[in-house]
């Protein structure tokens, strides 16, 4: 990679897509200072949006301005803090389809913004008192004369250790661990309700005695399988769309420590990072947003039902495990929506295409991939976009529905 390659990589995995005169910036300072300032804007919390108390009856409308404010955020933020959030929302994945409250999907939100970017003990004790993922996974519901295994399993297989790294019995001790927590949608809150808690000493991970949640949490955060299946689970995400070597993992385990910016900052100056470019596929959240970031489109006006045919909607996932990575965004479908997205971007950024048009024709191919932070054309997608290469509009629609673009 040239220096520019490099520093477009790393923005371009740790954001939700630099617009050029970002990747200038970044040239300027510097790999240490663009890592830096990506990954320092964690661990706090923002103002969320007034969507109203609790109301079933206006849920749909609560559960619409939730997304629109997120969408502007990710919009509006140029470091990686959103991202991060993203990340964690489709790892602890949550949705508002059985929560039924938007003021509980945001409260979830802001605690994996608060907690999200450190060491992943406070992360996972206050998850275990959401109520969002609580009603999600069945919490409610856990007592101790019908203790109920959902979020004990989820916990374990997919939010903390991984498939292997625990038994049937551990699921069944993590259930009554976490017996006694009701949530609540109309106060927003998930209390502890002593009577219903089963506290007899359990068997759980190879720990013996008296185990409530906090303990549980712990537990699992210094089990030894913890960190590598967070570290898979970022790579996935942040590094090639599918899972590293036993020896990346270890690198980045080593290297990181227990901070998830610190595992974070380790896979970004890894090895094996740099060798990962062109090889993740952009979900449909952040194939929106990188466009309207690289186009100058106003949050407000992106089109509302984008990510509905685009088919990724944020504070709906479509299961417990998240949205799927990888090549199940490479479908035709999915490429005849992107493209049909395109152009209704392109419409929304005639300063944009403008701009594009001041170039000469010889030259925009070249301009387009500087716009939108692409290291170059396959000879097949430069002789697709050269036919169109008189019509700025045109070209521009298609480098944003290209493969190149797509996958980074």
């Amino acid at each position: 990679m040239t220096d520019r390659d490099t520093v477009a990589h790393l923005l371009r995995r740790l954001t939700f897509g630099p617009t050029a005169a970002e990747v200038d910036a970044a040239l300027e300072t510097g790999v240490d200072a663009t890592l830096d300032a990506v990954l320092a804007p964690v661990g706090r919390t923002v103002a969320l949006p007034d969507v109203g108390p609790f109301d079933r009856k206006d849920a749909r409308r609560q559960s619409r301005d939730a997304v629109r404010w997120w969408l502007r955020r990710m919009v509006n933020e140029p470091g990686g803090a959103e991202k991060l959030t993203f990340f964690w929302h489709g790892h602890w994945a949550t949705s508002v389809q059985k929560v039924r409250s938007a003021p509980l999907m945001l409260a979830q939100q802001q605690t994996l913004r608060r907690y999200g970017g450190g060491d992943t003990g406070p992360l996972v004790r206050a998850m275990l008192r959401d109520p969002a993922l609580i009603l999600w996974l069945d919490g409610q519901r856990n007592t101790r004369t019908a203790p109920n295994e959902n979020l004990a399993r989820e916990l374990m297989e997919l939010f903390t250790l991984g498939v292997g790294a625990y038994t049937e019995d551990d699921v069944k001790a993590g259930a009554r661990a976490l017996t006694g927590w009701r949530a609540s949608r109309a106060g927003g809150t998930a209390t502890f309700v002593p009577g219903r808690h089963d506290p007899g000493p359990v068997t759980l991970l190879g720990r013996t005695g008296t185990v409530d949640a906090d303990t549980y949490a712990d537990l699992l955060v210094r089990h030894p399988a913890h960190l590598p299946h967070l570290v898979t689970r970022l790579w996935v995400r942040y590094g090639s769309g599918t899972a590293p070597d036993a020896a990346t993992i270890a690198r980045v385990t080593a290297a990181g420590g227990r901070s998830t910016t610190g595992l974070l900052r380790a896979i970004a100056t890894d090895p094996a990072f740099a060798a990962t470019a062109g090889q993740l596929v952009k979900q449909p959240v952040e194939w929106l947003i990188g466009a309207a970031r690289q186009l100058g489109i106003d949050a407000g006006a992106l089109p509302d039902r984008a990510l509905r045919a685009l088919g990724q909607v944020p504070f709906r996932p479509p299961s417990v495990g998240g949205w799927p990575v990888g090549t199940a965004w490479l479908t035709t479908s999915s490429t005849r929506a992107r493209l049909e997205h395109a152009q209704k971007l392109t419409a929304l950024a005639p300063d944009t295409v403008a701009e594009l048009g001041r170039t000469a024709p010889a030259g925009r191919l070249d301009a387009l991939a500087r716009l939108l932070a692409v290291d170059g054309w396959s000879e097949r997608t430069r002789a697709v976009l050269a036919d169109s290469a008189a019509d700025p509009r045109r070209l521009l629609a298609l480098g944003l529905a290209s493969p190149e673009y797509a996958v980074h």
